[in-house]
């Protein structure tokens, strides 16, 4: 069976992005899930990686009654679990996560069952956005929370960049083309090439509204001071946001 991109490149994505090893997450994306997921207690992280977002919403006080990670690739899965029986987990005296494995587009999960789902830079790699967020929608019992990190569908689009122009002698963000949608096999570092699928905002708000989710806050932080630290050509582009934070409610 052939492998799809994120199994094979699984353990750079370990490596490079968990265990605390990347600022954005810890500074930014890690504390912004805490703050608006508190007080869920049936929480559903889907496309839950290694788990590092479960984990955060696991040890949320008051504790959830249970947080339920779904992710397709095992050997995530693998870690995942792993560190839910870490040491470190065993001493905080908490249950921490479940998981299972399964697709976003078809959650083993039951209807109205949970109270919180969280959705972290995954929905920009799917090729089609539609069935997931049915999903969600079916998922959560009325009243309860969604909240997705996307990628900022309309400052990080393909083709976007700083330009330094020298002729003109200007320096301004080039935003690429924006309202198409565009799938792009990009290579984050070497050797690893993954999906990368751009589509408008209106997309993913439309889809949300037509399945009873409809946004209550947004979030466009800048980069957080460990980005800008370890990237320090992205200083000058330090008022353009590379995440976008959304949290809806699901209607009665």
């Amino acid at each position: 069976m052939t492998q799809t991109p994120w199994e094979i490149h699984a353990g750079w994505w370990q490596q490079e992005f968990t265990g605390g090893v990347d600022p954005e997450y810890e500074e930014q994306i890690l504390p912004l899930a805490a703050e608006f997921l508190a007080g869920a207690q049936r929480v559903l992280d889907v496309g839950a990686g290694e788990g590092q977002v479960a984990r955060v919403a696991a040890a949320m006080e008051p504790c959830p009654d249970v947080v339920v990670g779904v992710e397709p690739v095992a050997s995530h899965l693998e870690l995942a679990r792993e560190r839910v029986s870490g040491p470190a987990s065993r001493s905080e005296g908490r249950s921490g996560p479940v998981y299972a494995q399964g697709l976003a587009e078809a959650l083993p999960i039951a209807t109205g069952a949970v109270d919180a789902v969280v959705i972290c830079l995954m929905l920009e790699h799917v090729e089609d956005h539609v069935p997931v967020l049915a999903e969600v929608g079916r998922v959560l019992a009325p009243g309860g929370r969604f909240v997705l990190f996307l990628n900022h569908p309309l400052l990080q689009t393909p083709g976007s960049g700083w330009i330094d122009d020298h002729i003109l002698e200007e320096q301004y963000w080039r935003v690429g083309a924006y309202l198409g949608v565009d799938v792009v096999m990009e290579e984050v570092a070497p050797g690893v090439v993954l999906p990368f699928v751009h589509r408008p905002l209106s997309a993913y708000v439309n889809t949300m509204r037509d399945h009873g989710l409809v946004i209550e806050r947004m979030e466009e932080p800048a980069p957080p001071p460990g980005f800008l630290e370890r990237a320090p050509e992205y200083a000058a582009q330090a008022t353009i946001p590379r995440l976008l934070a959304l949290l809806a409610r699901r209607l009665p």
